[in-house]
C-alpha cells in the first residue's frame, strides 16, 4: 500500500515542475568540409560553452539527450564523452532537421518529471554536403510525403543533373508550395521573397557564428542561380556543420545554483507530427504549415498569451518562402496577409549599432540571421534557435539585439515530420505569470 502511494504521488507531480534554461553554447556554423574538425571537437566546444555559461561542471549534468541526422547509432555518447565519463543516461534523437529542438523538447520533459534537475541537450552535426539517403534497400521515410508532392502535380525529375534525389525533393517541395501560395496570392512576387532573404542575410551580418555574413542585394538574391522556380540560391538555407547545446534544469536545481539572472524559462513547447491534412490537397500543408499553426496555437493557448506579447521569433527559413508561411502560421498576419506584414515593416537601429527590420513595426524574425545566414547543421539547428533566444531574452545579443525583448517564439520543422514550436520568457518576468 506505501508503495501504491508513493507511486501515485509521483505520477501526479509529473509535468509539474517548470523547467529553465540556465546555459547555452554554439559553436560558428561552418559550410561543410571546410574546416578540419569532426563531431566530437564541435560537440566538446559547444557543451563546454553551454556548462561554462551556466557556470557548472558536467558532473552536475544527469542526463543527455543527443541530436544528429548524419552519424552512426551512439553518436551521441561519443560527442558526450569529450565532457566527461560520469555514467549518465544518454538519449539519441533523429527527427530530421527538428532534431535539434526535439531533444530540447525531450530534456524539458525529463526535467519536468522530477526525475532529473539537470539535463543537457546537445545538436552536432557533420554533413556530408547536400542533404541526401544512406539506405536504399528499404523504404524511404520521406517516400509518402515526395510520392504525394508529385501525385499533386509536381515534376517528378531531378531539377539539375549534378543534384542528387534527395536535394532535388526537398527543394521541390517548397518551390511548389510558394507556386500554390503564388497561385492564391498573386500579389506576392519573387522580389518579395528576396527581400525576406536579404532582410535575413542584412541581420546576420552581424552574427560572428553564421556561416555567411555579408548580404547580397534583393536582386542579386532574386535573379541568381534559380533553382526551382520561385527559388534562387540566395533564398536557400545552405548546409552546414556545426554544434550548439543548452542546459535544462529545474527551479529548484537554478536556486541552489544561484543561476536565477541566467535563467529563461521554457513557457510552453508543443510537437505536432503529420496530419490527415498533409496528405490531401496543398503543397504547404505537406510542408507543415498546419502542423506549425495547431502547435503555436497550443503554445498560445497553454500560456495565455498572443502574438502581441511576443517580441523576437526564430523560424526555419529552411527557404525564404517558408519564413513567409510562418507569419501566418504563428498568427502574426491572417491567411494571405504575410506580405502585408512584410510591406509594413521598418529598419530600426538598436543602441549596440546593429539594423534589424521590425515586421508589422511589431516584431523581429531571425535577428540571428536565420538559417539563410546561419547555415544548416541539421541535428543542431533547432539548439541554435534557442541558443539565439536565450541571448536576446537576456539581452546578450549585441547588434542582433531586439531591445525590450521579452517573449521569445520558436518554430523549428523537419520532413517526415516533426513541427516544433516553443516559447520562451526571461525567469524574473516568467514569475508573474
Amino acid at each position: 500500500m506505501y508503495f501504491h502511494h508513493s507511486f501515485m504521488m509521483a505520477t501526479t507531480n509529473i509535468g509539474c515542475q517548470r523547467a529553465f534554461i540556465v546555459g547555452v553554447g554554439m559553436t560558428k556554423f561552418e559550410k561543410p568540409k571546410s574546416k578540419h574538425w569532426d563531431y566530437p571537437d564541435m560537440a566538446r566546444q559547444a557543451g563546454q560553452d553551454a556548462l561554462t555559461d551556466a557556470g557548472i561542471a558536467y558532473e552536475a549534468v544527469q542526463a543527455v539527450v543527443a541530436s544528429y541526422c548524419y552519424g552512426e547509432p551512439t553518436s551521441g555518447q561519443r560527442a558526450v564523452y569529450e565532457l566527461g565519463l560520469t555514467g549518465v543516461p544518454v538519449f539519441n534523437v533523429n527527427n530530421n532537421c527538428s532534431s535539434g529542438s526535439s531533444a530540447l523538447m525531450l530534456a524539458r520533459r525529463l526535467v519536468q518529471s522530477g526525475i532529473e534537475d539537470c539535463v543537457l541537450a546537445l545538436g552536432f552535426e557533420k554533413m556530408e554536403g547536400g542533404l541526401s539517403e544512406r539506405y536504399h534497400d528499404r523504404i524511404s521515410p520521406v517516400d509518402r510525403h515526395m510520392q504525394h508532392m508529385v501525385d499533386l502535380g509536381a515534376d517528378p525529375g531531378v531539377i539539375q543533373p549534378t543534384m542528387n534525389k534527395m536535394t532535388s525533393d526537398v527543394i521541390k517541395l517548397f518551390a511548389y508550395a510558394a507556386r500554390e501560395y503564388m497561385n492564391l496570392h498573386p500579389q506576392l512576387t519573387v522580389n518579395d521573397l528576396a527581400r525576406i532573404a536579404n532582410k535575413n542575410r542584412v541581420q546576420g551580418e552581424n552574427n560572428p557564428k553564421a556561416s555567411f555574413q555579408k548580404a547580397p542585394d534583393v536582386n542579386s538574391i532574386a535573379t541568381k542561380a534559380m533553382l526551382c522556380y520561385p527559388i534562387t540560391f540566395g533564398m536557400s538555407a545552405a548546409t552546414a556543420d556545426g554544434s550548439a547545446a543548452a542546459v535544462v534544469c529545474s527551479e529548484r536545481f537554478l536556486k541552489k545554483h544561484g543561476l536565477e539572472t541566467k535563467a529563461v524559462e521554457i513557457l510552453s513547447q508543443h510537437m505536432v507530427t503529420d496530419l490527415p491534412s498533409s496528405f490531401k490537397s496543398s503543397f504547404r500543408d505537406l510542408c507543415g504549415y498546419t502542423m506549425a499553426k495547431q502547435a503555436a496555437q497550443r503554445c498560445f493557448e497553454e500560456t495565455h498569451l498572443s502574438p502581441q506579447d511576443v517580441q523576437v521569433f526564430e523560424v526555419h527559413d529552411c527557404f525564404s518562402c517558408n519564413e513567409l508561411f510562418m507569419y501566418e502560421a504563428l498568427q502574426c498576419a491572417p491567411e494571405g496577409c504575410g506580405l502585408d506584414l512584410l510591406n509594413n515593416s521598418t529598419w530600426r537601429s538598436n543602441t549596440q549599432g546593429g539594423k534589424l527590420l521590425y515586421l508589422g513595426n511589431k516584431w523581429v524574425f531571425n535577428p540571428s540571421g536565420g538559417l539563410e545566414s546561419k547555415g544548416h547543421p541539421i541535428g543542431a539547428t533547432g539548439l541554435g534557435q534557442c541558443a539565439e533566444l536565450v541571448w536576446q531574452l537576456r539581452g546578450e545579443a549585441g547588434k542582433r539585439q531586439v531591445e525590450g525583448a521579452r517573449i521569445g517564439m520558436q518554430h523549428n520543422f523537419g520532413i517526415g515530420g516533426a513541427a516544433v514550436v516553443t516559447m520562451y520568457k526571461k525567469y524574473e518576468v516568467a514569475a508573474k505569470l
